[in-house]
């Protein structure tokens, strides 16, 4: 059995770039989402869980495996990942090493605890074409290696 995607689909803005390239490379996607999140796009395969917190990421955890490929947002889910053999791909393009997490987990660390002393660094910038093209750019060399292309 080949590699799947999975995608942590709740705030994803690539949906439809994902699904259309996996396809291409004939890999299967499935999007996790919470039932707060339902999507039309009913040509995609998608799992609803429970609108708790941390409900996507734990289908996730249970269900990736080594050679699989996640993307996701979370910096705590992807530290989780890569360790296990799984490629993590941000919907920006950062593609996540094990040897970074222990600085990115850090890094979340601090901001957390700065936004609870009320400080609130600049948020994330608005989402780009640039960053679109670097998410398909990366996203196809991983599935391009994985299928041996």
């Amino acid at each position: 059995m080949g590699p799947t995607v999975f995608v942590d689909a709740d705030a994803c803005p690539i949906k439809s770039e994902i699904f259309s390239i996996a396809s291409q490379y004939n890999v299967p996607s499935v999007f996790i989402s919470s039932y707060n999140h339902f999507s039309p796009l009913q040509q995609m395969k998608w799992v609803y869980v429970d609108a708790e917190k941390e409900a996507v990421d734990l289908y996730i955890l249970n269900h990736a495996a080594s050679g699989d490929v996640v993307v996701t947002q979370d910096i705590g889910l992807a530290s989780m990942l890569v360790n296990r053999g799984v490629h993590v791909i941000s919907p920006r393009g950062k593609v996540y090493k094990e040897e970074e997490m222990e600085n990115a987990l850090h890094h979340r660390y601090l901001h957390a605890k700065m936004r609870k002393q009320g400080v609130y660094p600049k948020g994330m910038k608005q989402f780009s074409d640039r960053d679109r093209r670097l998410f398909r750019q990366n996203f196809e060399k991983i599935l391009s290696k994985l299928k041996g292309k």
